[in-house]
This record gives C-alpha cells, structure tokens and sequence, in this order.
C-alpha cells in the first residue's frame, strides 16, 4: 500500500509539473512586454542606465532604395479584423558610453513625450512586443542639434528587435547640422523608415518615408480663434526673422513698389531677449503681436531657412493665412495625402520678384477656400505632437491595408459643414433596394390623348410601383375613371388648387417610395428600357438627378453674364425634370426650403422649376447631374408651338434670366458641368438583341 500510495504521490507530481509548464508553454506572454511604455509608471530619471561599449557596432548609414516592399516586413503585420497595424513603444533607457556621458544632451523632450504618450494612449499600441508591427524607440532624435550622432547610432543597433531597422520609425523635425545642414537625419539608421520634418527630393524615399511638419510651440502657447475667409488688412506679409540676405533685399523692392499691401517684419532689436521676443515681430519701430499679426494678412511667406523645413508653416496655417512656400525640392508635409494646391501657393525661389503678380491672379473666391483649407489643415494635422503622430501611423497603416485606407476626400476635404436648415437624410444603403421601385409623377394640364400616350407608356417599366398624375387644370375636370388605361399599378389622379409649377414637386403624401420620376405629359418617346435603365442608374446614384434631356449653362463673356444652352454640346451641366429621376427628399427642399423667392418667382414664370431643381440638388450635394441614353430630342410630334412651352423664343431668352435670377438668389453658381453620360454596357456592341439586357434603348 505504501509503495502504491509513494507511486501515486510520484505521478501526481510529475503530471501537475506537466500542466504548470505546458500553461507557462503557452499562455500569451513575453519578456520585453512585461516593461510597459509608460512615462506614468516610470520617470525618466528612474529609467535604467544603459552603457553603450565603445566597439559597440553601428548601423548601415540608411538605404536610399528602400521602399515599403522591400526594406519593411509587412508580414508582421498580418490581417487582423480592424485593419490597424499594432505599435510597439520600447521601454524607456537612458544610454550613456563607457565614461557615462549621456547620448542627447536634452534627453526626452516634452515633444517627444507627448508624441510617445498618444501613440500609448491610441489604438495602434500593444504592450505585446509578438504582435508588434511597427517598433518606435524611446530614444528622442526629434532634434538633430542635441544628438552625438554615432552614439545614437550604436544605441538604436542595441535595441532588441533592431535587425537593421526593420520595421522601426524614426520621428525627426530638425534634420542636419551646421554648416551644410543635411535635409535627413544623419544618424545611420539601417532600413528604419523616417519621419522627417525637412526632406527635400534628393534625401526623401517616395513611399517609404512620411515628410512631417516642424511643430510650433506656439500652436499649445496661443489660442487663436478661427478668422472668417475673406480680405484681410495686408495682402502679403512676411514674419520670419532668420531669412537670407538676398530674399529680405527682395521683399524689401517688393515693399517699396507695393507699399501697404505687404507688411516685412523682422525681430526686435529694442526688446530683452526671452520668450517675449520670440511673441514679437517689428518694422521700423513698431512692435506686433506673434503670431496674431499673421491673421491679419491673405497671404503669408514662407521661406527657407537653413534647413527646408520651418515652424513657421504651422503658425501660419493656424492663422488661417495662405502660406506662401517658397523652397525648392522641399517635401511638404504629408503631401503623400494632403492636396497641398487647396491651401497654399507654392513659387520657385527664382520667381520671389514675381510673387505680388502672382498672388494677385488669384481669384478672390479661390483665396477663401485656400484660407478655409489652411486653418483646416492645421486644426486636423498640425496642432500637436498627438495629430502629427497620429497622421503619420494613419498612412503608413494605410499603406499597409491599401483597401481600407482613407480616400482622397476624407483626407482632403473638411467635414461636411451642417446645414443650419436641415440634415440631409441621404444617409441610404450604398444601393438603394430594387423591390420598391419608384412613383412615376406625371404634371399635366388637359392634353388628355399624349397623356393617356404617356401612361400606357410608363406602365411597362418593370420598377414602376404607382403613377400619380397631377392635374393642373382648375377649370376642366379629369376624364372619368373608365377612360382612363388600364394599369398593373395603382394610379390616382391629384386635383390642384392653382395652376403652379411648383406643384410637381409637392412631397405628396401618396409616394411611398424613395425614386421619383418626374414626367411632363408629352414625353412619350421614350422606351420602357430606357425609364428601367434610368432607374437602374439612379439606384447607384441615389443623391443626384438623374435623367434624359441635358441642358448646359455657359457664360457669355460680351454679355457679361450666364446663358442657357439647349443646342448640341459636348457638355452637361443640367437634366430637365421633363424625364427625370431623383430622391423624393429633394421634394421638401423644393417646398419648404428653396432659397429667397425662386419658388414664387417660377410660379409666377410658369417656367424654370425643372432649372430650379437643378440648383438645388446641386448646391446641396455639390455634384453634377447625370444624363442617361444618348436620346437629344424629346420634342411631341402632335404638339404645336401653341400647347408646347419650350418652343418660343421668348421662352429660351426667359430660361437664361432664370440662370442669372437664381445665380444671384444662392449667391454663388452651383451647377457642375461634366462631359460624360451612361449608357447601357452592351448599348453599341454587335451582339444578339436578346441578350441585352436593355435592347430598346431608343435613337437620338
């Protein structure tokens, strides 16, 4: 019993110490981990002390051949279910070389440490080195000035996962050093990407490297309320203090041959040196407030200095003044994604004589949005060390996961700004359902035979869910109910209380469905293919009008103002609502909320609510209309020039009144004008009928 009991004690042993290493075998765990990044937990004077041995190795100088596919590891990465790469901050060490001198003379700076704090803070960080994919050093190169080179460079090769910089980012803002003052850091690196803030085209690596911007102090120190776009006291002003020579003689002959258009500041001499002179600017004698004097100006120069890149882009995109860049091969800040065209003039060094005439070929309105972008730019990209971070693992993640990277206009384009009226409720699935089909609308007055035409017509489109004809004549009843055709949908027959255009674009309660067709009562040319492929396109385009005769709008230079053009064009800017589909919310807009009296105004013209309509759903989505099948004339064969409208000549010369009349009402014009329409797939193609999926497409 004895021996048997030693024997079961034995196993149980054994088997316990089987489970305890298996568990430790395989629970999720790792050595470097265990020392998270955290400047909460840990103060850098509590970092461990680190000796860098004299024959310690050092990296490759920095491969200008790298690029993301050979150089980075992005296997490392792996697909993981949010598409967002994970970044590993190592622990915080203070390294030294062998007599104890210390490898910065500044150590972590508050910059840096804000920078690091946001990444941990954010949700590209892991505390698992394993299932890093991105490796930041806690070693502080922000400023090339306060670095021994070589030491760095030893201390990044001892870092544990180093192997040659694979997969390791580098943040730098000051580049280079007197006198030739590098645009990269000098610190040799191996592979490790770099965010510099000063690359030029000779040193940056085109899909490889993320050119940053040189962040200001001043964007936490100062408050600067966001300016209205629009004219400013100066026209150019020039706030920095360190230029060159050659370029202050220049701006100096600019100054003199457009006087107070163009304000040159420099530093004071008059002032102790400290924080107060670096918040003051001066000319000849009189002292301005830094940066606040930048808002008071359209244009700000931006010149280089030593190095390309300079704090004071920051400071004036802030102020929401055009900057005004003027430093040959310089890599601007983000510019892999950032459209640098909406915020900023960028001019040749050479043209610096030129600038003034330059600047004023700018288009007042095209100066405002530049302002807007600026100010925009700095709020989303610009203002802290957590935005520049931020940005800078945003494109190398979306270069990572391409397919789900931002697009050019979450990049570039601010948010929507709220309508102080309504919100767009055209927050619709990408495509909207086939199933409900749409409500044909039909505006008729008594041409009772090309209406009934009309129906029998629309009423073999497979979409068609219910017809409503709206009766415009107060004076005449409706045929009876048994004359009218026989329709597979409901039909119902609406009776107006006045003889108004508008009134086709009433949100009557009887339409169900979100597709609208809008359809005068002599449109009966056109096939049950071609209203079922219209609606086909306008399910993928739910927001736009879409439709079948195109009117375009040109501007009349001897005139001086707007024309409409109803000839043969290779453009469209417009698609009447004679044959048109369109969202039904863009029926209570055009009710209730239809700018100034253009409502009124149509009414009382029994003309242009189809030009009304164009206006509006333009100026609310900012998009251009789309013209379905290659059909031009839609003119009723019956219709004389007495029951047909469009056929007078006065009627043409009101249709460009109607342009300018409403121009003036949005105060701004804003029909796009494209040069393209859609046709079905196999339309052209010499191909059986029968397999088409819309054959009877119709002629010209």
């Amino acid at each position: 019993h004895r021996v048997g009991s030693v024997i079961v004690i034995i196993f149980s042993v054994v088997l316990l110490g089987l489970i305890a290493t298996g568990m430790f075998q395989f629970w999720p765990h790792s050595i470097e981990s265990s020392a998270e990044w955290s400047l909460d937990r840990r103060s850098v004077h509590d970092a461990p002390l680190v000796r860098i041995p004299m024959s310690s190795p050092i990296p490759e100088r920095g491969d200008l051949s790298c690029r993301m596919h050979t150089c980075f590891d992005v296997y490392r990465c792996g697909y993981n279910p949010k598409n967002k790469i994970k970044v590993y901050i190592y622990p915080l060490q203070r390294f030294v070389d062998e007599v104890g001198v210390p490898i910065s003379s500044t150590g972590l700076s508050r910059e840096y440490n804000d920078l690091l704090s946001a990444i941990s803070d954010s949700d590209f960080y892991t505390d698992d080195v394993s299932r890093a994919c991105l490796f930041i050093p806690s070693i502080d190169v922000l400023n090339q000035n306060s670095l021994r080179i070589r030491e760095t460079a030893q201390a990044l090769a001892m870092l544990p996962r180093w192997d040659k910089g694979m997969n390791h980012l580098l943040f730098n803002m000051l580049p280079g050093g007197p006198p030739d003052y590098n645009t990269a850091l000098d610190v040799p690196r191996d592979r490790a990407l770099l965010a510099g803030g000063g690359f030029s085209t000779w040193t940056y690596r085109q899909g490889y490297d993320i050119s940053i911007p040189v962040y200001s102090p001043l964007s936490a120190e100062v408050d600067l309320p966001e300016r209205q776009p629009g004219p400013r006291r100066y026209f150019i002003l020039s706030s920095q203090t360190a230029i060159h020579r050659e370029y202050r003689v220049e701006l100096e002959r600019l100054k003199e041959e457009n006087g107070e258009a163009l304000l040159l500041l420099d530093k004071c001499s008059n002032l102790s040196q400290g924080l107060a002179s670096v918040r003051k600017r001066c000319y000849k004698g009189q002292v301005y407030d830094y940066p606040q004097i930048l808002q008071e100006s359209s244009f700000c120069v931006v010149l280089r200095g030593a190095r390309l890149g300079q704090a004071t882009l920051s400071d004036v995109l802030q102020a929401g003044c055009v900057p005004v860049i003027m430093a040959d091969s310089y890599i601007l800040p983000f510019s892999e994604v950032l459209d640098w065209k909406r915020a900023s003039v960028v001019i040749p060094e050479e043209k610096l004589p030129e600038m003034y005439t330059i600047l004023k070929s700018i288009p007042h309105r095209q100066v405002e949005e530049m302002q807007r972008q600026a100010r925009w730019f700095w709020e989303a990209y610009f203002s802290s060390m957590k935005d520049i971070g931020m940005t800078t693992l945003q494109i190398i993640n979306d270069r990572i996961y391409p397919y789900a990277a931002r697009t050019y206009e979450e990049w570039n384009n601010p948010p929507v700004v709220k309508w102080t009226s309504v919100n767009s409720p055209l927050f619709l699935p990408l495509i909207p359902p086939r199933s409900p089909g749409f409500t044909a609308v039909v505006l008729t007055y008594d041409r009772i035979e090309s209406l009934f035409r009309v129906i029998t017509e629309i009423s073999k489109v497979p979409s068609l869910a219910k017809l409503l004809v709206v009766w415009n004549n107060q004076n005449k009843s409706p045929p009876e109910e048994s004359l009218w055709p026989k329709v597979a949908v409901p039909l119902k027959v609406l009776r107006t209380k006045e003889n108004k255009l508008s009134n086709r674009f009433f949100p009557f309660d009887e339409i169900e469905t979100e597709a609208v067709l809008a359809i005068d009562d002599d449109i009966i040319m056109l096939t049950s293919d071609e209203l079922q492929f219209g609606y086909e396109v306008w399910r993928e385009f739910p927001d736009r009008l879409v439709g079948y005769p195109g009117r375009l709008h040109l501007w009349d230079h001897e005139m001086g103002k707007w024309k409409y053009e109803s000839e043969w064009t290779n453009e469209v800017s417009m698609v009447l609502t004679g044959a048109a589909f369109y969202h039904k919310y863009f029926n209570y807009l055009y009710t209730y909320k239809m700018p100034g009296d253009i409502k009124n105004w149509v009414d009382a013209h029994m003309n242009c609510e189809d030009i009304a309509m164009n206006f509006l759903v333009a100026n609310i989505t900012g998009k251009a209309p789309i013209k379905v099948t290659p059909r031009k004339k839609f003119k009723c064969p019956e219709c004389t020039a007495i029951d047909g409208l469009s056929l007078d000549q006065t009627h043409m010369v009101e249709r460009s009144e109607c342009i300018n009349k409403f121009a003036s009402v949005f105060g701004t014009m804003p029909l796009k004008v494209v040069e393209h329409r859609a046709d079905p797939v196999l339309y052209k193609d010499d191909f059986p009928e029968k397999l088409k999926s819309f054959p009877n497409i119709g002629s010209l």
